[in-house]
């Protein structure tokens, strides 16, 4: 019974709001008439041509200005997604879900000691070009962050 009345008032839900969205459009669709070719012919212009307008006084308003963020704030809108000036503990940690998922081999989301020690020594063993199990300076500078491209522009 409770099934068959949410029905009927959902169905009329649907038809009232398809109701209101055609009178909707209809009152979008009755546009200005266009001008009357014999109007334009007695005012002595050609009904043909196209429109124009002296715009040498006009001024139109003044483009919005971005504003400069410092870096600092860039750096807290990073974390900041929904932008409300609160960083909660989950817009925190999201951004560290994708390394942590790295990390999580089996995927039960818990990082065991020995699923750090694997990928950490197995990060080791790709830097250590000549498996003499030091690090030399060289060796370690081909762990650093790849430089990210410098953005075209600043917008």
């Amino acid at each position: 019974m409770n099934r068959l009345i949410l029905g009927a008032v959902s169905a009329l839900l649907l038809v009232s709001v398809g109701l209101f969205w055609i009178q909707g459009r209809a009152e979008v669709e009755r546009a200005a008439p266009p001008p009357d070719p014999e109007a334009l012919a007695q005012e002595g212009r050609d009904p043909d041509a196209l429109p124009s307008a002296d715009v040498a006084d006009l001024v139109g308003p003044e483009p919005p200005e971005a504003s400069e963020l410092t870096r600092e704030q860039r750096r807290f809108f990073r974390y900041d997604r929904n932008r409300d000036l609160k960083i909660t503990r989950q817009e925190m940690l999201s951004s560290r879900t994708d390394a942590f998922r790295k990390l999580d081999v089996d995927g039960n989301n818990l990082l065991t000691f020995e699923e750090w020690a694997i990928t950490t020594a197995t990060r080791f063993d790709e830097m250590d070009a000549d498996g003499n199990r030091e690090l030399t300076a060289d060796e370690f500078a081909t762990s650093a962050p790849k430089p990210r491209p410098k953005p075209r522009c600043d917008c």
